[in-house]
């Protein structure tokens, strides 16, 4: 079974990783050719390309500018480390033992709009590229045409080395739709989360990116690997709704009172 997040915008380059034991993302020679892409873009065209302030497009074309393999621990950060935000918040992955960070090695993988598809552990240099960008390349008019064919090819043969024939997609819609799932040889169990909110059940975003990284972590650090466990997920007052899932999407809702 293997679990797919999304990335976040806000990075933690300053905090020191709490492994050493990392590895190097597989798909850098698909990633260069975006970087030189980037480059070409003045701060002002950043900014309006990703919809960014001048500041932080300033940032960015900088971080571009400086990206460079090889990565070490003394230039880049593991992904699942560096990215912060509510998903990892609630994964906390640099309280992982080195159980867990092998298993989720085997079987968590973030989808990213410079790297394609990192695994936990693999280094990463500091970047801001969503999915959803409409950056011209070689491939087509944006991001999803450049990785889709990779990611989707990638992701079946990690899945079938994961032990078990499922995906559990716990990523954003903006980042699953880089995955061609007509061609996923796979079957996809899409989690959601709700919260009580004047006393009606809702997706609040906040708490539902949160849930996704809390259920991220309960899966490695249980070693869950069998689908029909999923809906044994009690963490921080969610419990399984039979009644309010359908097929493979499985609904998990919690109270006010629990929060």
């Amino acid at each position: 079974m293997l679990s797919v997040i999304s990335p976040a915008k806000t990075l933690d380059f300053e905090t020191p990783s709490t492994t050493d034991k990392v590895t190097q993302p597989d798909f850098l020679d698909r990633s260069k050719p975006l970087i030189e892409i980037l480059r070409e873009y003045s701060p002002q065209q950043l900014s309006n390309l990703m919809g960014i302030s001048d500041k932080l497009a300033g940032l960015n074309a900088a971080r571009f500018a400086d990206w460079q393999p090889p990565f070490t621990l003394d230039n880049a950060k593991p992904a699942v480390q560096a990215f912060q935000g509510d998903v990892y918040t609630g994964l906390k992955a640099n309280t992982f033992s080195d159980d867990d960070n092998q298993f989720a090695q085997q079987h968590l993988r973030i989808l990213s709009g410079l790297y394609g598809l990192l695994r936990p552990l693999d280094l990463i240099q500091a970047y801001r590229l969503e999915m959803g960008t409409k950056l011209p390349n070689d491939a087509g008019n944006d991001l999803y045409a450049y990785w889709k064919p990779t990611l989707t090819q990638v992701l079946n043969n990690d899945i079938e080395k994961s032990g078990s024939n499922v995906l559990v997609n716990l990523a954003s819609n903006e980042y699953f739709k880089a995955i061609d799932t007509k061609q996923l040889d796979a079957r996809v169990i899409t989690p959601v989360f709700k919260d009580e909110k004047n006393g009606s059940f809702k997706i609040i975003s906040f708490y539902a990116k949160k849930a996704r990284g809390l259920m991220s972590a309960w899966i490695i650090q249980q070693q869950i690997n069998d689908p029909d466990q999923l809906t044994t997920f009690d963490v921080a007052g969610y419990r399984f709704d039979k009644a309010a899932s359908e097929g493979d999407t499985l609904v998990f809702i919690r109270k006010e009172s629990d929060r």
